[in-house]
């Protein structure tokens, strides 16, 4: 039986440099994949969301613009139509049928306490009640500092027919001026007499 030789000397040879490019990359490979993928992700999560963000900014100004121009075609209508139902009982007011200026005073009574009524149309109301009211002619006036009892129109005589017959239309025309009167000093800040309260609050 022949004997085994010995064995030779194993040479090990350690490369010092560095490794190959390739080397390296093909061991970071899938990391890299996956950052490239989370990365990928993330920059698409933040696109949908501001895109998401400014389709909800631009839906909301557009609802809220439409709300606007509803909201101004409403009021505009309903300024429209106060407006005309204003210039009806205007007409009404001024009429020289008693009846029928008390009924317009009434109707701006009404209106006078609307919120669409401005500071300038219920200055325009105090034309009106105080031409009902007779002015510096007299009239059981509803002016403030002046006297509650004035003749309207002087008499031709004392116990003229005609005055006595006129008397309760003439009296509905002075109270709904009266009430009129309270209702414009309330909304415009103004003292009422008290003859003028006193008036607004008698029946006809």
């Amino acid at each position: 039986m022949n004997p085994t030789p010995p064995p030779g000397p194993l040479e090990v040879v350690v490369h010092s440099g560095p490794a190959d490019w390739w080397v390296i990359l093909a061991g970071l490979g899938p990391l890299a994949v996956l950052i490239a993928a989370l990365l990928a992700f993330y920059i698409n999560s933040r696109t949908l969301a501001q895109r998401t963000s400014a389709d909800k900014t631009a839906l909301d100004q557009k609802r809220e613009a439409d709300e606007q121009a509803l909201r101004q075609k409403t009021e505009a209508d309903s300024r429209a139509e106060w407006w005309r139902r204003t210039q009806w009982a205007l007409d009404r007011a001024l009429d020289e049928d008693k009846g029928t200026s008390a009924l317009g005073l009434a109707t701006l009574n009404v209106l006078a306490r609307s919120e669409l009524a401005r500071t300038e149309e219920l200055e325009l109301f105090d034309t009106a009640w105080e031409n009902v009211a007779g002015g510096d002619n007299g009239g059981r006036t509803v002016g403030a500092g002046a006297s509650e009892h004035r003749n309207v129109h002087p008499p031709r005589n004392a116990a003229s027919p005609p005055a006595k017959k006129d008397a309760p239309a003439e009296h509905r025309v002075q109270a709904a001026a009266a009430r009129l009167r309270v209702t414009l000093d309330e909304r415009l800040g103004r003292l009422t007499p008290p003859q003028t309260k006193a008036l607004a609050k008698e029946p006809t």
